[in-house]
């Protein structure tokens, strides 16, 4: 018992994220269930323009690892950078699942035969099918990879590991390229995570704006109050 009384006053911060995790998993599945055909078709010119590169499948799928990576590191690593990461991620898919909610979306950009046959259009073929092209807007892809960019690139920690945050950088910019090379967002999806992703970067990074700089103020003007008192 006093272990697990320790082990929760330690790592008690995980908890919001598991619960989070949970709400996200069952609304967006729910959507992806309820929302298939009738949705406002996203679209841009520029979209038929760019090539299909299967070969993008791989920064794709490495988008999950990255994403989870980099939040277990600053989980363990440093609470207050791990909090802004959270918040950037779960501000930003919440703001997709409603909107998905309120203006089902999605595109018809999808290739109806595979131009190759290889492993990689397998791959694809593969996520074709258990990922519709519906509830596309703004790409969480994109968002989230920005996310765990910021992560990687504020961290104090990983100041010092410039190979690191290089890396990070072309991991993003990467994952970020494949969405529309493997037809998986529209050009307008991408636009828009971008703007998304900096106006949240001012709210939750900026010193002067951070939500999270706000809310430790006002606990410790809380705690100085309860003190005095």
């Amino acid at each position: 018992m006093k272990y697990l009384k320790l082990a929760f006053q330690k790592y008690w911060h995980a908890i919001p994220l598991l619960i989070y995790g949970i709400v996200y998993m069952k609304w967006f599945s729910h959507l992806e269930k309820t929302i298939r055909s009738d949705f406002y078709v996203i679209h841009m010119d520029i979209d038929d323009v760019i090539p299909f590169w299967e070969v993008f499948i791989i920064p794709y799928l490495l988008w999950f690892a990255y994403v989870a990576v980099v939040v277990v590191f600053l989980f363990f690593k440093n609470r207050n950078e791990y909090a802004k990461c959270c918040i950037f991620l779960a501000t930003g898919m919440t703001l997709f699942l409603t909107v998905s909610a309120l203006w089902p979306n999605g595109h018809l950009l999808r290739p109806q035969v595979m131009p190759r046959d290889n492993i990689f259009t397998q791959l694809i073929a593969n996520l074709y099918q258990t990922d519709t092209s519906t509830n596309i807007w703004p790409s969480i892809h994109v968002y989230n990879s920005i996310g765990a960019h910021l992560g990687i690139a504020t961290c104090q920690s990983l100041k010092k590991y410039k190979g690191i945050q290089i890396g990070s950088l072309i991991l993003c910019i990467s994952i970020v390229l494949s969405t529309m090379f493997i037809k998986q967002h529209s050009v307008f999806d991408v636009l828009t995570a971008l703007v998304l992703a900096g106006l949240m970067y001012n709210l939750v990074y900026d010193p002067e704006r951070s939500l999270v700089v706000r809310f430790s103020r006002m606990l410790r003007k809380n705690r100085s109050k309860a003190q005095i008192s």
